[in-house]
């Protein structure tokens, strides 16, 4: 049950009786017509623009138009109080009756109270997508949680809604984070090392680092770096990704899609099924065969 939606197609009706009885002319559009709280709570309940968006096509003083429509609404027992304020507006009280259905309708759907039916299609937010060379932030989380809750909005509004995490795994950041993980991979050897300027100094590469060693020994330091790069790589990923999915599982978060930013520019992220090339260069080659300058000088 929504109060607001449930009264504004009150207003509407109203709106159509005046019509009716030629204090409306006919065909006047009624979708700027809102019903929602007033911006002073003593003023009332709820609160509508009707007369004041409707004034000008129907050639009619707002504030004459905003008592008719009030006279009309007065009539339905449900409504206490309407009052016409300033240059139109139009306050309601509504009767304590209106708010015990709207407890007994919370008791009786449980869950599903508030539900609705928005019109409109399929929703993708992509929120949080920290880059995944370190452990999230404060800021990452307040993203999160501000996302999560758009979507449980959405998909509470009857949208269909698709949670995205968008995963920046391309890029130099991800290779520093690779000879961030390589160097505490030695240490965990035994090596001592030290964090040149320009990597990721952090204690929190050392357990990857350690996992490192343990899955490969001492093999990888017979390797150029052009062999060892792209398995740490991405080795150091997904030990980020799985640290800030469960920084997310924590506070509840999780998200329907991780997409991964490599998949779409040839595979630096070191991900498998990437062979088939940057297919960000490659749709635009498809949609701008005579170059990409063409954005910057349109035909």
């Amino acid at each position: 049950m929504n109060i607001f939606a449930l009264f504004e197609t009150r207003v509407r009706e109203a709106l159509e009786s005046l019509t009716r009885s030629g204090r409306l002319p006919e065909g006047l559009d009624l979708s700027r017509v809102v019903v929602e709280p007033p911006r002073d709570p003593s003023h009332g309940d709820l609160a509508t623009n009707a007369a004041l968006v409707l004034a000008k096509e129907a050639k009619q003083n707002p504030k004459a138009l905003g008592e008719a429509l009030a006279e009309e609404l007065r009539g339905d027992p449900r409504i206490v109080e309407a009052s016409v304020a300033g240059p139109g507006f139009i306050n309601l009280r509504l009767a304590p009756d209106v708010y015990h259905d709207v407890i007994r309708a919370a008791l009786r759907e449980g869950e599903a109270f508030g539900r609705g039916t928005m019109p409109g299609g399929p929703v993708n937010i992509e929120y949080v997508s920290a880059n995944p060379t370190g452990p999230m932030h404060v800021g990452h989380g307040r993203g999160a949680v501000f996302g999560d809750a758009l979507a449980n909005l959405l998909a509470a509004a009857g949208r269909p809604v698709t949670r995205e995490y968008y995963i920046n795994d391309a890029g130099a950041q991800v290779d520093v984070l690779a000879r961030s993980a390589f160097l505490r991979y030695r240490e965990a050897l035994g090596e001592t090392i030290t964090i040149p300027e320009g990597l990721y100094p952090g204690d929190y590469l050392k357990p990857v680092g350690e996992a490192l060693a343990a899955e490969h020994g001492r093999t990888l330091l017979d390797k150029p770096e052009s062999e060892w790069l792209p398995l740490v790589r991405r080795f150091a990923i997904d030990a980020m990704m799985d640290t800030i999915r469960a920084d997310l599982a924590a506070i509840g978060i999780r998200h329907d899609v991780f997409f991964s930013e490599a998949t779409l520019q040839g595979g630096n992220g070191g991900q498998k099924g990437n062979e088939g090339g940057n297919r960000v260069a490659e749709l635009l080659e498809a949609l701008f065969p005579q170059g990409v300058e063409q954005l910057r000088d349109p035909v």
